[in-house]
């Protein structure tokens, strides 16, 4: 695992430590992070703060330069709302850890012509199938259903 999926990993642990969902992303520009976040829907009471929502509003402001030069690394596949943020910034490539246990909208992301590289990573997987077993109801109502 290359050292920005693992600080997305090392988010997704913080976030299950802290009793909230397994899901970290970091934002890396230019070679090194200029933000990281963890899913915080549980832990602040938010309907948004996904792991790559909270990512993004830790990096701040950024110029839309940066977000066309920057490389977004997710634990899990972005949902709608994630992958919806993606497209209105311009970032143009996304690193997931894995799709096993949830799928985005991929095609339709990759149809408005992000790159995304899927790893499959054993321990994103492995992570969010012990979580999902054991809080199927909070999982349901982190993707909606």
């Amino acid at each position: 695992m290359d050292a920005f999926l693992q600080a997305a990993l090392d988010e997704a642990r913080q976030s299950l430590t802290e009793g909230g969902i397994p899901i970290g992303s970091v934002l890396v520009i230019g070679g090194r992070i200029a933000g990281r976040g963890h899913n915080r829907r549980v832990q602040q009471g938010s309907a948004i703060l996904h792991a790559e929502m909270d990512c993004l509003e830790n990096a701040g402001r950024l110029t839309a330069r940066d977000y066309q030069r920057a490389v977004l690394y997710s634990t899990l596949s972005p949902c709608d709302m994630c992958s919806g943020t993606v497209l209105l910034y311009g970032i143009r490539k996304v690193v997931i850890g894995e799709n096993q246990t949830f799928q985005g909208p991929e095609d339709y992301v990759r149809a408005r012509g992000v790159e995304l590289e899927i790893v499959n990573d054993p321990a994103c997987i492995q992570l969010m199938r012990e979580f999902i077993a054991a809080q199927p109801e909070l999982w349901n109502e982190d993707i909606g259903e």
